[in-house]
This record gives structure tokens, sequence and C-alpha cells, in this order.
């Protein structure tokens, strides 16, 4: 009897040390997450620890090596062993076809792996994209504001390193009109397919009415000079300000408001805004809870005193003793005399923060929550457009 007490007392000190050791694994695993990965849409970090048979293991995925390298580097730094099973992504069953580039007017990208999902986002024609893993006729990837999400086969192509360095390296153009086509000759008789703004392809070839094409799949087409530029020479003479924001964002005056919509086929709020800001040079991130993260606090008053035309406004519910403030809608602020600013509810439109006005929007202006200047800032959330068809930026 007086041996069974002592092995009774063995395993529970040893269950003991056990939990002890997976209760410090744990909460270091819940430490690098929110070190590297705080915010799950831009970054997947997806790694338990466990209490396996014959010690620690540690599984899961992650896109993140570094991260990866970090929670084993703490774990053993604290003398905790452990048996390594996380798979980092790009996935090896993708055999190195760890790009896409977008191959419709826009691709549909969801938060999860089938049709019937949320729509998360969408990317325009020519958007290269990181592409993360398969499932079924889906794939995970990334776009090039960092977003996670799933977009059907059928809206990219595929490339390995060599194709999709070629394609990034050839000279492109960018369309510039709110919609239109690619035809398939200048006769503009037939069309290939539809375009939206922002999108780019690969330049061929031109003519005075226009610029033959290459789409990502290969097909050929022709675009009016009317409604494109060549892509260096757009990038080089666009002067971004309030000005040019305005002229942009207007064009999508009446557009329909869409849930994850970024194009002219439907737009909702931040879709809207970071569009607007793509044609004038830059990248900015997908989210109004994102987008309010970066650029500068022009207007910690909340009076709309010190705003300029362009700075993006946020609006949805305040601090309070109980929970932290939350951020649920964005617009671009234009002024004009009016207290005017432009946004999409319901479909892209005008608002102002005047009770004076036509154009009154009292529900708005009561949950105002500030605004942010990204217009001549130095910001690593704001990044140049060229970035998308730099190799090593995309690379990195």
């Amino acid at each position: 009897m007086k041996y069974l007490y002592i092995l009774i007392s063995v395993l529970i000190a040893s269950c003991s040390n056990n939990n002890s050791k997976l209760v410090i694994a744990e909460k270091t695993n819940d430490s690098i997450k929110n070190s590297f990965a705080p915010d799950k849409r831009v970054a997947l970090y997806n790694i338990e620890v466990e209490q396996g048979k014959n010690g620690l293991l540690i599984s899961g995925e992650t896109n993140l090596p570094k991260a990866a390298e970090a929670l084993k580097a703490e774990l053993h730094r604290q003398n905790l062993s452990f048996a390594d099973s996380i798979k980092i992504l790009p996935d090896a069953t993708l055999e190195g076809f760890t790009f896409a580039v977008v191959n419709n007017s826009v691709a549909n990208i969801r938060s999860e792996a089938k049709h019937s999902a949320e729509l998360a986002t969408q990317a325009l024609l020519g958007t290269p994209l990181k592409v993360l893993k398969r499932q079924g006729s889906f794939y995970l990837v990334q776009t090039p504001d960092d977003y996670l999400s799933w977009v059907d086969h059928g809206g990219i192509r595929l490339m390995d390193e060599k194709l999709f360095f070629e394609w990034n390296a050839a000279s492109k153009i960018i369309y510039t009109k709110h919609e239109g086509y690619v035809y398939t000759d200048f006769n503009q008789n037939n069309k290939v397919s539809d375009i939206v703004m922002g999108s780019v392809l690969n330049y061929n070839s031109e003519t005075e009415e226009g610029y033959h094409v290459v789409y990502p799949d290969g097909r050929k087409g022709f675009v009016l000079k009317a409604e494109a530029k060549l892509f260096r020479n757009w990038f080089d003479s666009v002067e971004p300000s309030g000005e040019l924001i305005e002229s942009y964002a207007k064009d999508f005056m009446g557009a329909p408001y869409l849930w994850g919509g970024t194009s002219s086929k439907g737009v909702d709020c931040s879709g809207f805004t970071k569009t607007v800001y793509l044609m004038n040079g830059f990248i900015i991130p997908r989210d109004a809870s994102q987008q309010i993260m970066a650029g500068l606090d022009v207007d910690p008053g909340l009076d709309f005193k010190n705003l300029k035309k362009g700075d993006l406004m946020f609006f949805g519910s305040k601090a309070t003793a109980d929970k932290k403030q939350r951020v649920t809608h964005v617009g671009i602020w234009l002024g004009n005399n009016d207290g005017q600013f432009i946004h999409s509810a319901s479909q892209v439109r005008l608002s102002s923060v005047n009770p004076e006005s036509e154009h009154y929007d009292k529900a708005n202006t009561d949950r105002y929550l500030g605004s942010r200047r990204y217009l001549h800032q130095n910001d690593s959330n704001i990044r140049s457009v060229k970035d998308i068809f730099n190799q090593e930026k995309v690379l990195q």
C-alpha cells in the first residue's frame, strides 16, 4: 500500500509539472501572437500548444516564419522541450505557384473558401496576390494591403516566381475611366471583357487610338487611349491633393453600396476611400477600423476646424467606461464652405456636418469620432502604389 501511495504522489507531481509547463507555453504563445499578429485580417497565426503523450506539442500554421521562430526560441529559453509540427505558409502543395494576378475586372475575395461566404474584399484586374494555400477550388491569398481572404480559381491566374516576375517587370497601362470595356481591336466591335477604374494590364504596343494590352492569362485586347494611361507616366504625373481626391471621389457618385466592394461595381465605405486613394497613388489599409490607425490625427477636438479636403473622417460608437471606441464608418472631408463629406452609405453620396446645409447628416455628425490626414504623411501604413509592382516589396 505504501508503494501505491508513492506511485500516486509521483503521478500527481508529474501531472502538476506538465500542467505548469503547458500553462507557461500557452501564455508564451499568446504573447507571440499578440506581438506578431494582433490583427488576424492581415496576419495568419493559427498555432496551438497542447500536451502530447511525450511532452509539449506546437502545431498549426502561419505565414509569419519570424513569429514561429520567436515562439520556439522563447520556449527553448524557458527550458521547455517540445515537438514542432508548425506549417509555414505558403503550403508546399502549391508546388511553387505561390503568386497570382487577378484575371477578371474584379475578383470577389471571400471570408471562407466557398461562394456562399461573406464578401470580405475585392481586387481589381491586374492586382498581384500572394498565394498561401488551396482548399478545393479556392485559394487563400494576401492582397497588396495585406488582407487575407479566399478567392476562387476562376478569378485569378496562378504563377510561379519566374512567371510572376516576368509579368511584374513588363510595361503596363492603368485604366482611369470609371468603367468601360477592353475590345478585341480598335474598331470596338467585339469586347474581351469589362474593366474598371484602377485596373492594370500589360502593355504590348500602341496606335494613335489606343493600347494593345495583354491579360494575365494571355488574352489580348485593345484599350482606348482616352480611357487609360501608361502606368509609369500616370504615376509620375500624379500629384496627390485634396482636389484630386475630390475629383476621383465624385466619379463614384451614385455607385451602389456593396459590403466588401472596392470597385465601380459597388463599394463599401472603406473600399470607397481605399480606391479613391489608390487613384492618388497610395495603398492604404482596407477597413475603417484599420484606416483610423494610420495618418495624422487632425481633429482631436472633434470640431472640424482643422480639416482639409481629402482627410478621412471616422464614425461609430464613442468609448464609454465599459466599452472601447468602435469604428464602423469612414468618409472623405470635402469642406467646400458647407461642411461637406462624401461617403458610401446606400450609395456614394454627399453629406454635411452643417445643420444649415441641404446635405446635413445629423446621424453621422452625432457619431463622429475624428479625422486622419494621409496626404504628405510619412507612415508605413500609407504606401506607394508602385509597391504593388515592386518585386522586392511583394516578396517581403
